[in-house]
């Protein structure tokens, strides 16, 4: 098949577009540096200059590739990170990648129409995100939590799936290109167990998301699908864990009231009331069968 990747020199593209490749497909990928072309080529990739809030652009890209089918991973955040974020101001930290997942989004839909591309695959989240009532693990019925990215997931989510196509929504990233920013921190005992670490994650390694999402592209998948390991787990379990396997010592603990001064509601809320997500529908309908089933594997293969 012809495969577009609309951001292909991100964390998971960089992961997806050589595998893409290996099984045969024709890839096209963009990126909006034009230094990052030579990166694309070595990847499999025929690389395209892209701006996705520029519809021209997008509808011109996409109808020079004649896709198959269009995968969304676009994002802001590799730009947003190397400008130091504040989470107190989560909406600004954000704002650059909700405007991709909205605007973005609906550029590529309308290309998608337009050049007859059959099937859309697009990147949701499903970190530490699910409503923050009932229980803690969460399915693809459950609704999301109102965090700053709510809105525009919420969007995108709505626009892919009425388009017939499929929302992968990814776990937390970790393994090559990944979580170095986080292990770091770690490493300097200045990621912080926030109040009793309650706070739920789900995780995913890199490669097995980029699995999934060839599932999904190949399969021509349609909904909503949890990516994420077998073990969705508080902070409590997964830091100190983390810690270990980077060789640091174990992490400071703060009492919630002092973090909130210090770094906002939202950190507190994802580290103390933050729901994980199954993936048991990944697995019964995809057929999906990721290679760490546990952060706990992974993160010792990956720091050890």
């Amino acid at each position: 098949m012809r495969i577009f990747v609309a951001g292909g020199t991100g964390v998971i593209g960089r992961r997806l577009v050589p595998q893409l490749a290996a099984h045969g497909h024709q890839v096209t990928a963009t990126t909006t540096s034009p230094a990052k072309l030579d990166l694309l080529a070595q990847l499999g990739a025929a690389g395209v200059v892209m701006d996705g809030l520029d519809a021209a652009a997008v509808g011109e890209a996409v109808a020079a590739a004649r896709p198959d089918t269009i995968v969304i991973q676009m994002t802001a955040l590799s730009v947003t990170h190397a400008g130091q974020p504040n989470p107190r101001k989560p909406g600004r930290f954000f704002a650059p990648t909700n405007q991709l997942r909205s605007e973005g989004t609906d550029h590529l839909l309308a290309a998608a129409r337009a050049t007859g591309a059959g099937h859309v695959v697009a990147q949701s989240v499903a970190i530490f995100n699910g409503v923050r009532e009932g229980g803690w693990v969460k399915t693809e019925d459950d609704p999301l939590a109102e965090v700053a990215e709510a809105k525009a997931i919420d969007h995108l989510e709505d626009v892919v799936v009425r388009a017939g196509g499929a929302v992968l929504r990814y776990g937390g990233f970790y393994g090559p290109g990944a979580n170095e920013d986080q292990v770091k921190l770690v490493r300097k005992r200045m990621f912080p167990l926030i109040g009793g670490g309650t706070g739920y994650f789900s995780w995913v390694h890199v490669d097995d998301a980029a699995g999934a999402t060839i599932l999904a592209v190949e399969q021509k998948a349609k909904g909503v699908f949890n990516i994420v390991d077998d073990e969705p787990a508080p902070v409590s379990e997964w830091l100190p864990y983390l810690a270990e396997c980077a060789g640091a010592r174990p992490p400071w603990r703060v009492p919630a009231w002092l973090a909130r001064l210090l770094a906002g509601e939202m950190v507190v809320g994802m580290m103390t009331e933050g729901r994980g997500f199954s993936n048991a529908k990944a697995r019964r309908e995809l057929g999906w069968d990721p290679r760490f089933p546990s952060w706990r594997q992974g993160f010792r293969k990956e720091l050890t």
